[in-house]
């Protein structure tokens, strides 16, 4: 026996249900985007009046501006996207960061000489506040890294590389590859790293170590102990925590150098 073709009315009965399905479909999909849309403005109009009840605290309690701004971040509100307008007028973020980015500035170029134009957020969060005084607002390391990210959208060599639990920031617009990054993290603990380290712990070859490493010397990121025990150590002045807690001379970083 033959089975029985599919008859042309039953086809245009299905493809009629699936139409009105999808019909019904995307009449609920745009109502569901009404109601989304109604319960932003809504949320956007209470954080424009939580703004407005508590913009001293933002201004001044570090911990409490990282609050408002992840409940900025939930409804896609940026309060530091433009200079002008509703929120910097109302909580002066703008000016805030704006003056910050030019402290972070200030920091970076009068360590350059010593660092090659790269800090570890700790350093930099430590120098700023003393910079600033007891007296000025208060200024976390969320803070340091909104402004550090509006930096780097200027286009002018900043940016972040994450080191352990923390990161460097690098002031200069140096080419650094994953390469670099990867031994930047590797000399995280000692300050240094040698080419012997790189290859045991990488599994690299000594022409790709000596490249990565040639580099960084290159840019004025690592310095050379051509004397130090057993072999050359190159030493990340970013990650050397005696060389942190004092400044350096030009003179002195030569003697480091053969």
């Amino acid at each position: 026996m033959h089975r029985r073709g599919v008859g042309a009315g039953a086809i245009a009965k299905k493809k009629l249900a699936e139409a009105k399905y999808k019909e019904r479909g995307n009449v609920l999909a745009e109502d569901q985007i009404v109601q989304m849309s109604k319960q932003i403005e809504a949320f956007k109009s209470h954080l424009e009046e939580f703004a407005s009840k508590h913009k001293q605290e933002i201004r001044k309690n570090s911990q409490f501006r990282v609050q408002f701004q992840e409940m900025c971040a939930t409804i896609g509100v940026d309060p530091l996207a433009s200079g002008k307008g509703f929120w910097s007028e109302m909580l002066g973020v703008g000016d805030f960061y704006y003056e910050l980015g030019v402290q972070i500035i200030e920091v970076c170029l009068a360590l350059k000489h010593r660092n090659g134009g790269l800090i570890t957020l700790d350093e930099l969060h430590q120098r700023v506040l003393k910079g600033r005084g007891k007296y000025a607002q208060d200024v976390s390391q969320d803070d340091l890294v909104r402004a550090i990210k509006k930096l780097k959208a200027m286009g002018n060599g900043f940016g972040m590389i994450p080191v352990g639990d923390s990161y460097l920031v690098q002031s200069v617009p140096a080419e650094l590859n994953m390469d670099h990054t990867v031994v930047l993290q590797l000399a995280e603990k000692k300050g240094y790293v040698t080419v012997s380290e790189i290859k045991d712990n990488l599994k690299w070859e000594r022409e790709r170590s000596c490249q990565v490493l040639d580099h960084l010397l290159k840019e004025g990121l690592a310095w050379l102990d051509s004397q130090a025990p057993g072999e050359p150590q190159y030493w990340l002045p970013a990650l050397f925590s005696e060389l942190s807690s004092r400044d350096v001379t030009p003179e002195e970083a030569n003697q480091m150098t053969p």
